[in-house]
């Protein structure tokens, strides 16, 4: 089998294209299929449910009618805040069964992003339809939160404009410090089926999470203030402010004090985090960082071929005084996507190393599909001096102008090497492949495949222009060490 055939297998074996493993959170409950349905929106990397306010609200009281456990947090633009300066608080949202939106702040974001709808599914105005629904359904609530009184107030006036609505307790949120254990009694024993927490963001996240396996309430949600509003404790914007989006507008307008960092410089900050999430998400970050990359390839290999002229031609010389033969190979590889081209090289090996290498397989000094021998007697003298200083790699440069490849990436494989990679080996052909990379700065041959391949992936996950530009200057250190270079 020629190795243009060799390559053609490899496209059919992987397709046409290789498109990147998209890796998402895993919904397990019930309720989060239902509420989780295709199309719903995703922002900052987090989806969101969506729906009307009381088919959520139905949906979440069957879910605790059925003892199904599910902790709900809301997201809105304070919340994003908070998620770029705590990681302990960005994971445990990472980790929240649902997520529901909240204000118009994301509906903002979702437009810039074009997300499509967000449905605002805040806190307040979802409290009455869930305690409809509870009554409906015979389910008990129990609050936790606020201020002392204040959500037992709350709760007795939900029951006054609700027939039926059971709470099955109450407990202020400024409980003695090491206490919880108690709290946490009183919660299990009260046999209720819904739990709101009211401790305000991230204080409330942390809460749940830290005790959710203690805490036998089949479905949780945080819902910071909802208290003091339903308490009569603040009073919430009039309707047609809350329909044009800005009862944040009202509520600063009451409390300027406490609340003119949050909604001034706190939704100055959003609106930054939402201009540069749709930047990513509508792919202008993609698209310029591919330029980008491209640029720098561009620059640097013209100028390769200007600084590098006259030693290229002198190694081509003296291949060709060696033995005779021509001072180029070409060889096909696997590239971007699983497409094969032809790469450039200086030959290193007598002109008949391809039909010499079946007899010395057993001799493979590496421990995967690579084939790699630190005394490979097809090299010529010539060629152990071009290898160990890689300059048989020099002519690459016009695969890097014909745009098959780049100055930073994953090495390109052989078609057979490919042929017998694993699932996750076959990612390292999700970027163009380039004439040095991670791995070829740390040590070359004598790092492991295994690592190569971890090494390549990360590269890919997290490559940028600075990166690059990094790794450009480590390779002339590694290559005067000759390090690995065999």
């Amino acid at each position: 089998m020629s190795q243009y055939q060799s390559a053609e297998n490899i496209r059919q074996n992987l397709g046409r294209q290789i498109s990147p493993v998209l890796i998402g959170r895993s919904r397990a409950t019930e309720l989060a299929a239902r509420l989780y349905q295709i199309g719903a929106p995703s922002l900052f990397n987090l989806p969101l449910a969506n729906g009307h306010l009381g088919e959520v609200a139905s949906h979440i009281v069957n879910a605790a009618a059925d003892g199904e456990r599910n902790v709900i947090h809301f997201i809105n633009a304070h919340c994003v805040n908070q998620i770029q300066r705590d990681d302990h608080y960005h994971k445990i949202i990472e980790e929240t069964d649902i997520l529901l939106p909240d204000g118009s702040g994301l509906r903002l974001a979702a437009g810039l992003s074009g997300s499509g709808k967000i449905d605002n599914l805040n806190g307040t105005d979802l409290f009455p339809h869930l305690c409809e629904q509870a009554a409906e359904r015979n389910q008990s609530i129990f609050l936790l939160g606020g201020g002392p009184g204040i959500a037992s107030t709350a709760a007795k006036n939900m029951r006054n404009t609700i027939p039926g609505l059971r709470f099955a307790g109450t407990q202020n949120g400024f409980f003695t410090k090491g206490t919880d254990d108690e709290i946490i009694q009183k919660i299990n024993d009260s046999g209720a089926s819904i739990l709101l927490v009211g401790m305000g963001v991230p204080l409330q996240e942390k809460w749940i999470a830290k005790y959710r396996d203690q805490i036998t309430v089949p479905v949780i949600l945080g819902v910071g203030g909802l208290f003091d509003y339903y308490s009569g404790k603040i009073a919430r914007a009039p309707l047609l402010v809350r329909k044009m989006g800005m009862e944040w507008g009202w509520r600063l307008a009451m409390e300027p004090g406490r609340l003119a960092n949050r909604y001034i410089i706190g939704n100055t900050r959003f609106i930054a985090h939402a201009v540069k999430h749709a930047f990513v998400a509508r792919g202008h970050a993609e698209r310029y960082a591919a330029a980008s990359k491209r640029t720098l390839d561009l620059s640097i290999a013209l100028l390769a071929l200007v600084l590098l002229g006259p030693l290229a031609a002198a190694i081509c010389l003296l291949i060709t005084m060696e033995d005779r033969g021509s001072p180029f190979y070409r060889q096909t590889r696997i590239g971007a996507d699983g497409k094969p081209f032809k790469i450039w090289k200086f030959r290193s090996m007598y002109k008949n190393a391809d039909e010499r290498k079946a007899a010395l397989t057993a001799q493979n000094d590496r421990d995967s599909v690579c084939f790699k021998m630190k005394n490979d007697p097809r090299i010529t003298k010539v060629g152990k001096f071009i290898r160990r200083t890689s300059l048989d790699e020099l002519p690459q440069i016009l695969n890097i102008l014909t745009g098959q490849m780049s100055v930073v990436g994953p090495r390109p494989a052989l078609p057979c090497e490919v042929l017998s990679y694993e699932e996750r080996e076959r990612r390292r052909l999700n970027g163009k492949p380039g004439l040095t990379c991670t791995w070829q700065v740390s040590g070359r041959a004598d790092i492991p495949f295994a690592q190569q391949v971890e090494m390549d992936l990360e590269y890919l996950e997290e490559q940028s222009i600075l990166k690059d530009i990094k790794l450009i200057t480590q390779t002339v250190p590694a290559v005067i060490s000759g390090r690995g270079a065999y």
